[in-house]
């Protein structure tokens, strides 16, 4: 059922991803009650009264009118670990669904995270689900007596933590995955590597593992659409997953870039496709992108494989250096779009009136089965 009320008058609403029906609940403040202008300066008011109960974290990925309230601007990992430094109640967690999940289950019992917009997912978490990796796993297990270790990327949904947590598997980021998957090798003899495919390939292949010992399960083939024999020849399985931003960028924009502007640097996500990130110059996480453009000299030039809002921003904090992104498409993060200065605005009104919306609770199960998987990153790392 759809839930569709004036911030005004709200009494909570609670989502739990966990959940096999999701709840449709949006806060709603329309432009007839405030304008864009009057949203902000509400915002701004609001962001002080409230300023030890609420730490806002912000992704790298979020628009600038986010950007501008967020205490704390990071990776999914990082700001999870930022808030639990934090001795505030509420963690307004300006980011997509795996991320505030991962907030609830590292979080204190005393703190409560809150999503401003529950609509906002992650096309590559959504490509993989509990029951299909379920099935995977049993026909993996059928078709080899191999030791597999389950690695998840940590963008994906709580259940999939959890189940790398009960099957002695671990999480990885695009910071850590080379660690991680050394680890993983160290334990076992094959590697189930999901939801993100291209991190997988790109991580293996950096480590010396040739692409015909990699295979890609899709779980809308049946079977994954493989077989004993090539399970048994391989040493990693890849999960058909993408990122659909990371998607955008192309060989032939490299080919471009090279031809137009040859003094440039392209720098890439490993999330996007094999042939990207072996042609680029330089590849290497968030985090890494950023650190690496802004200790470089002025007068570099940067052509960027990432989301279009931290692209604008660097190039707006390094005026020195020319940066702009590898797409002429500007690729966008439309689900993290949807955290709306409106929306934050509304989780804010609600934390003023003592009954918050948009908590995100994750199951006790699955939060003790998650958070081993977790811990073993974070010992790992």
């Amino acid at each position: 059922m759809a839930l569709k009320s004036s911030a005004n008058n709200l009494k909570g609403a609670v989502l739990n991803f966990n959940d096999d029906a999701k709840d449709d609940y949006l806060p709603s403040i329309s432009e007839a009650e405030l304008s864009d202008e009057k949203v902000l300066q509400e915002l701004d008011q609001l962001h002080g009264e409230l300023r030890d109960q609420v730490i806002v974290l912000g992704h790298h990925y979020q628009q600038d009118d986010i950007i501008r309230y967020a205490d704390v601007t990071g990776d999914s990992l990082a700001l999870a670990r930022e808030a639990l430094n934090s001795t505030r109640r509420y963690i307004m967690f300006c980011g997509v669904h795996f991320m505030a999940e991962t907030a609830d289950i590292l979080k204190r019992p005393d703190q409560t995270v809150i999503l401003p917009d529950l609509h906002a997912g992650c096309s590559m978490a959504d490509m993989a689900n509990r029951q299909h990796i379920d099935q995977a796993w049993a026909t993996l297990q059928e078709w080899t007596k191999a030791r597999i270790i389950p690695v998840t990327y940590i963008n994906s949904d709580a259940k999939l933590k959890a189940f790398v947590g009960d099957h002695d598997g671990v999480i990885c980021t695009s910071s850590n995955a080379e660690k991680i998957i050394q680890w993983a090798f160290e334990h076992g003899e094959k590697l189930l590597f999901f939801p993100d495919q291209h991190l997988g390939r790109n991580t293996c292949y950096k480590m010396g593992i040739p692409l015909d010992q990699m295979v890609t399960y899709n779980p809308t083939i049946w079977n994954g659409g493989l077989t004993p024999e090539q399970v048994a020849k391989a040493k990693v399985i890849l999960w058909y997953g993408y990122c659909s931003v990371h998607q955008g960028f192309t060989l032939e924009q490299i080919k471009r870039v090279r031809a137009e502007r040859p003094e440039t640097t392209v720098i890439v996500h490993p999330e996007c496709c094999f042939d990207v990130t072996q042609n680029a110059d330089v590849a290497g996480s968030t985090n890494f992108i950023i650190n690496y453009i802004r200790q470089a000299p002025a007068g570099a030039s940067f052509a960027v494989g990432t989301e279009i809002n931290l692209v604008n921003r660097l190039a707006r904090e390094c005026p020195d250096k020319t940066i702009f992104s590898l797409s002429p498409y500007q690729c966008l993060c439309t689900t993290m779009y949807r955290i709306r200065p409106r929306w934050l605005l509304a989780s804010y009104r609600a934390i003023k009136a003592g009954s918050p919306i948009n908590v995100i609770r994750v199951d006790e199960k699955i939060k003790r089965s998650a958070l081993v998987a977790l811990e073993r990153m974070l010992a790992i790392s």
